[in-house]
């Protein structure tokens, strides 16, 4: 019997504690215009080029999340330009949590949102 599901990847969720913070933090690196006074918990639903969507989770109203943030990164954003992606994040204050690491046909960095979450800016 052939499955059910698709192979396909529908939506990457973030486990975050502040939603408001986040949101912030994850539309300013993507250039993205948002409303703060639309930011209602539980969730919010980034822009994202592409099929695959992005959610920033809270958590139920009223309720604190408590978040493990993994120390490897579980998703990335792609650059075409690895070096001015990198001084554009250096510029923002963020985390950085490498440097950039460069092999034949590939390069990335990562730097880590406010709740620690590892994220991978990379090429390729």
């Amino acid at each position: 019997m052939p499955s059910p599901v698709f192979n396909k990847m529908n939506t990457v969720f973030i486990h975050v504690s502040d939603l408001k913070t986040s949101v912030k933090w994850y539309s300013e690196l993507l250039n993205q215009e948002y409303k703060m006074s639309e930011v209602k918990d539980p969730v919010y639903n980034l822009k994202i080029d592409g099929e695959t969507g992005l959610t920033l989770d809270a958590g139920p109203e009223g309720t604190e999340k408590q978040i493990a943030a993994s120390p490897h990164p579980i998703f990335n954003f792609h650059t075409e330009d690895i070096k001015e992606a990198y001084e554009f994040v250096k510029g923002m204050d963020y985390t950085i949590e490498s440097p950039i690491t460069s092999f034949n046909d590939f390069s990335f960095f990562t730097i880590k949102d406010p709740d620690g979450h590892v994220v991978m800016i990379c090429t390729g």
